[in-house]
């Protein structure tokens, strides 16, 4: 195999645009550098709110206020831990890890949403389930009016940073920034929008509690907001788990981008047949290919090994992401006495 080229920051091609993220793949050719700065934006923001938060709490007797600080203290940690994973899986690979770390980072970004969920959903849940049964004393609302306030601001300067990025992602690939957002396998990104997101309708819940307190002089609707924040965070928490676990597991690309796969391999002179394709996500521009290839009866030794060569070029200038390509010379199916069989792809 030819020597790894550096991985092109534009796409290829128009269809390696519409490749990218049409389908289920959802794959990025983008480094780690935005991703992180995202993230750290978003950890400054939230380690900062949560601190305020927690002394409004404490002050107004707000059982919201309260779940919103544990809310803002488990985004904290979840960009630790996706900053974590950031760094730890761009090591390079070596003989340990021959095909790199890319994976680990889905392992650490799982991590984070059970951070989410153990962190910020259950205590809201629990506190507000208390505040509903027991009750709770009303102080001055207005300092917590005053950090909702503030919190707002950054939490929208932190989400109008993760989101820049998804839109210039998707623009560059050709894909509508929802699909994009559903289908990247750079969950750091997806983690900081959805959690920026949930933390803007928390801050409105713990708002619409404080002020329902205020007119009825009751403390069920801010055990009621809490509640909701608690389970809105179950919903983050769950999106977000189901997402690293796809990856985790082994998540191929897109449909479309395995039939341009196939179809380069294709047209390789020596090459008559794709018996079988295996294609990996390993990280946001990591992909790896794996297939068994039926080569001409009369290619020498020497043809082969070119066609091998030129597919795995061909396969790299479409697709910039592709790292890695495996290619097993196989006797067809008919050649080995024996019907096309499961995973053939004919």
């Amino acid at each position: 195999m030819s020597e790894e080229p550096q991985l092109d920051p534009k796409t290829a091609d128009g269809g390696a645009k519409a490749d990218g993220v049409t389908e289920s793949g959802g794959v990025t050719e983008s480094g780690g550098g935005g991703s992180a700065f995202t993230v750290v934006v978003a950890a400054v923001a939230n380690l900062g709110i949560a601190v305020a938060k927690a002394v409004a709490g404490l002050i107004s007797g707000s059982s919201a206020m309260l779940s919103e600080a544990a809310h803002s203290v488990a985004d904290t940690v979840t960009e630790l831990l996706l900053l974590t994973a950031l760094r730890r899986s761009g090591r390079p690979a070596d003989e340990e890890h021959p095909l790199g770390h890319g994976p680990e980072r889905y392992i650490w970004a799982m991590l984070a949403s059970v951070a989410t969920f153990v962190g910020g959903a259950v205590f809201s849940v629990y506190d507000g389930v208390h505040t509903l049964v027991s009750g709770e004393e009303l102080g001055d609302p207005l300092v917590s009016y005053i950090v909702l306030g503030v919190a707002f601001l950054l939490e929208g300067y932190s989400l109008r940073t993760g989101l820049r990025q998804v839109r210039e992602e998707a623009a560059r690939l050709g894909a509508p920034v929802g699909h994009y957002l559903r289908r990247t396998p750079d969950t750091a990104v997806k983690a900081v929008v959805m959690e920026d997101s949930a933390a803007l309708v928390g801050l409105l819940l713990a708002a619409g509690g404080l002020l329902g307190g205020q007119l009825t002089g009751s403390g069920v609707w801010d055990g009621i907001a809490s509640v909701l924040i608690g389970l809105l965070l179950v919903y983050v928490a769950w999106v977000l788990g189901r997402s690293n676990a796809q990856l985790l597991i082994g998540r191929p690309v897109p449909r479309s981008m395995r039939e341009g796969i196939r179809e380069e391999l294709l047209s390789v002179p020596h090459i008559i047949d794709v018996l079988e394709l295996t294609t990996l996500i390993q990280g946001p521009a990591e992909i790896l290919i794996a297939a068994k290839v039926d080569f001409r009866d009369a290619s020498t030794a020497g043809q082969i090994e070119w066609a091998c060569e030129e597919a795995e070029e061909q396969l790299r200038e479409r697709y910039p992401s592709v790292r890695r390509v495996y290619l097993d010379p196989t006797p067809g199916l008919r050649r080995r006495g024996r019907g096309p069989g499961p995973g053939s792809g004919r």
